[in-house]
């Protein structure tokens, strides 16, 4: 098993910036990619990015293409999600998730961070 913990969220103003963090535990070399997803209320949860475990591949939704930035620590089992230049549609509860195959669903999920951004 992973467990999952994501820090970092809380209230912004819009143009601001914040970094969540997501730290791992567990059986985590068994998690070959993380990746970040969020759900704004009366919405469906969506995408937001994705990253290997090298580091070296990362995706991101177009939403936040530009703007928002992924990256890992695997000393430290963290992976991080970089938002800047944050707009009122980025409020939403940000959850981070781990995938043990290349494809598929992601096997596990933290209890996610919220996120506000005012106008």
């Amino acid at each position: 098993q992973v467990q999952l913990v994501e820090s970092g969220g809380g209230l912004v103003q819009a143009g601001g910036s914040l970094r969540l963090s997501c730290t791992a535990s567990g059986r985590t070399f068994s998690v070959n990619y993380m990746g970040w997803f969020r759900q704004a209320p009366g919405k469906e949860r969506e995408f937001v990015a994705r990253i290997a475990q090298s580091g070296s591949t990362t995706s991101y939704a177009d939403s936040v293409k530009g703007r928002f930035i992924i990256s890992r620590d695997n000393a430290k089992n963290t992976v991080y999600l970089q938002m800047n230049s944050l707009k009122p549609e980025d409020t939403a509860v940000y959850y981070c998730a781990g995938r043990i195959s290349a494809y598929g669903s992601y096997n596990y999920w933290g209890q996610g961070t919220e996120v506000t951004v005012s106008s």
